[in-house]
């Protein structure tokens, strides 16, 4: 049976996001991508940051640094998932004609014009499938039901009909299996959080007894999103018949629904009561259709970004000719690790002697 994390000290929040075929880590100072090559090497890289909170105090206020975490998070992960796309090193090909030209005429490389595409449909798909949608369906439950004083219930189904749509995006995407492989590295990553938390030795197999489903998940982020957004949608939101002035609204509220739901998610996970558990627990069963049981080797990975993270690079490691660190035993990357002493050979001890 999976194992819920004893109390014990407080330490960093360790975030974190599953990759292809790797994790990343983000601690209070730094950020580890790692990724494991198709030769079983284990590929690391270690970017150190300042937080926006601490160059700008009035980015750490409550309900303000919800919204900057919110838009730099989105950014980080286009971003990481590009590079650790890149440490893979599965897209080495030539560009071509067409690539190389269109990269001429902008004047950015390639990986910035897609990751910059990328970027802007994502955007737009998110709008349409969480906004358009589901103020259509309000649109046409308006003309159902006019009386304002059943704008609650409008808002609300509305609501519903935005989680729905959440879940059935989530498991289409979980049909195919390169999205599978990364939600069993979304697993590992809550797996080694736990045993960090727990100030256990980062092994796989002390990983291996926690559970994949973590209170800080993203995943529970998103429903907390959605749960927060009706509650503000019917308060403060245009509730007129003008399609485009409801949708306007919604998205203006946006950036203070993001905001509300990172207060509540850090609440929830860093408190405890019988009562905690009942509102945590729909954000949880979300995160059984994001995560999967992960392999030992997959727990390495996360280990590695982990340590990395927090304690840097080891000394001594190979790298490879882009300049990442090549990892080929994760217990390096912890610093009390003591290599085994070898012995020396019969013949060469015979010698001595």
């Amino acid at each position: 049976m999976s194992k819920t994390p004893a109390a014990s000290c407080r330490r960093p929040d360790i975030g974190g996001q599953a990759v292809m075929e790797g994790v990343m880590m983000k601690a209070p100072d730094a950020i580890a991508i790692s990724v494991r090559r198709p030769n079983g090497d284990i590929i690391t890289k270690r970017t150190t940051y300042v937080p926006l909170s601490k160059k700008h105090k009035w980015m750490g206020w409550p309900i303000v640094r919800g919204v900057v975490n919110f838009v730099t998070m989105l950014s980080m992960g286009m971003s990481t998932l590009q590079e650790s796309t890149d440490m893979l090193g599965i897209l080495d090909e030539e560009p071509t004609k067409f690539e190389k030209w269109l990269s001429k005429k902008l004047g950015k490389g390639i990986d910035k014009i897609v990751m910059g595409t990328a970027i802007v449909l994502a955007v737009v798909l998110s709008i349409g499938l969480f906004f358009v949608i589901p103020e259509l369906v309000a649109r046409a439950l308006k003309a159902l039901m006019p009386n304002p004083e059943q704008n609650w219930l409008i808002n609300l189904l509305s609501g519903l009909v935005r989680i729905m749509i959440l879940i059935c995006y989530i498991l289409f995407c979980s049909s195919v299996p390169d999205v599978r492989r990364t939600f069993e590295y979304h697993g590992a990553e809550h797996k080694t959080v736990y045993c960090n938390e727990n100030n256990l030795p980062l092994t796989p197999e002390n990983a291996q007894q926690f559970t994949t489903l973590h209170p800080r998940c993203g995943t529970s982020f998103l429903l907390i999103v959605f749960v927060i957004s009706i509650v503000l949608f019917t308060l403060v939101g245009y509730q007129g018949t003008n399609y485009f002035l409801r949708l306007g609204s919604r998205l203006a509220l946006l950036p203070l629904v993001a905001g509300i739901s990172y207060e509540v998610l850090k609440g929830l996970a860093h408190s405890k009561g019988k009562i905690v558990e009942i509102l945590r627990w729909p954000g949880m069963q979300m995160q059984r259709l994001t995560t999967r049981q992960p392999t030992n080797e997959m727990l390495e990975v996360a280990i590695v970004s982990m340590n990395v993270a927090l304690y840097g690079i080891p000394e001594g490691c190979p790298k490879t000719s882009d300049g990442y660190t090549i990892i080929r035993d994760y217990r390096v990357t912890d610093p009390s690790y003591v290599p085994p002493v070898e012995e020396p050979a019969e013949e060469e001890a015979a010698e001595n002697e």
